[in-house]
């Protein structure tokens, strides 16, 4: 009986988070629009709904509305594969992240986590880096030279600011002491790594934006060189799922940022949640804000402040806290 109340939770949990994240990104895509409108002085979606607040709605009936184009001359099965892989990536991660301190009901504690993982960092860093195949594969199997520089582009920048994002997380798992996310969460309880491992911070900030692949790291999406880049090819649903997916990672990585580096769940007067959610919602503020104020870097800059600018910064972050670890514990 236990074994299906545990699996009945689990259930629960997954239908409640997937719920909550699929309609958090359909409303970042209306937040985006409406910030960068005030910031662009002209208005917003303003038309569907009181003030605009059905949009994602009809952008939804539109996109099941166009025809879903299959190259003739694509690899079919990866073609129609990538979208999903994109997606199901940064969905899987999800599962990972404690959203709040287990809940207590009727004397048993219950996880704010679908699966409270001993080694989440390794988790969401390999999941991750899977991620970067949905477009490297809708860029390739379209045939079409336009989306083929896109999904190339997107492969080395993925694979290049992977590397430094990796490096800054390991000054934090030298800190707490476990690869698990609860645990990095409860060594935040007094200060967050934000004050205590500030380029840390900084590095994997930098490093965050360039896998969304937002402005100023959006040369893979370049529109004034590639069209649109790896999904210059695709229509209707599998178009939206990665336009879509674009969104849901920005509040994937706004949630790993928050869980990181920002002390997850913690702070003063308020529930839990929503602390969590408040500072989820403000990085993906800070994203939106960045997009509409800074122009995109050339891709020799972009290669260039990736391996020679922030991998050295991660290795002597790193070699400066083992060392005063060491010599604290001495």
């Amino acid at each position: 009986m236990e074994n299906y109340v545990a699996y009945l939770l689990i259930l629960i949990k997954l239908v409640l988070i997937l719920t909550m994240i699929l309609t958090m990104a359909a409303y970042l895509v209306l937040a985006e629009r409406k910030i960068l409108g005030r910031m662009q002085l002209r208005h917003g979606p303003n038309r569907v709904g009181p003030f605009g607040v059905l949009q994602p709605l009809a952008d939804l009936i539109k996109l099941i509305c166009k025809e879903d184009f299959v190259p003739p001359h694509s690899n079919h099965l990866l073609f129609l594969l990538a979208p999903a892989l994109s997606v199901i990536t940064v969905l899987l991660i999800f599962a990972a992240i404690p959203f709040a301190p287990p809940l207590t009901v009727l004397g048993h504690e219950i996880p704010m986590v679908v699966c409270d993982l001993n080694v989440g960092v390794l988790f969401f860093i390999g999941l991750s880096s899977l991620s970067v195949y949905g477009v490297t594969f809708g860029g390739w199997a379209s045939n079409s030279k336009y989306a083929m520089l896109g999904g190339i582009r997107a492969t080395a920048q993925l694979i290049s600011y992977e590397l430094p994002m990796g490096l800054a997380l390991v000054p934090l798992v030298l800190v707490s002491g476990s690869f698990s996310l609860t645990d990095i969460v409860n060594a935040q309880r007094v200060l967050p790594f934000a004050v205590t491992q500030p380029l840390a911070f900084g590095i994997f900030f930098i490093c965050i934006l360039a896998e969304t692949k937002r402005t100023p790291f959006d040369l893979p999406e370049a529109e004034n060189e590639l069209v649109a880049g790896y999904h210059t090819e695709y229509s209707g649903l599998r178009f939206g799922m990665f336009f879509v997916g674009e969104y849901i990672n920005m509040a994937l990585l706004g949630s790993v940022t928050t869980v990181f580096f920002l002390g997850g769940w913690h702070g003063p007067f308020l529930p839990p949640i929503v602390w969590f959610l408040g500072k989820v919602l403000c990085l993906c503020f800070i994203f939106i804000w960045i997009r509409g104020t800074l122009p995109r870097f050339r891709y020799d800059q972009l290669m260039r402040f990736g391996w020679q600018v922030l991998i050295p910064l991660a290795l002597l972050n790193l070699l400066i806290t083992g060392g005063v670890l060491l010599w604290l514990r001495g």
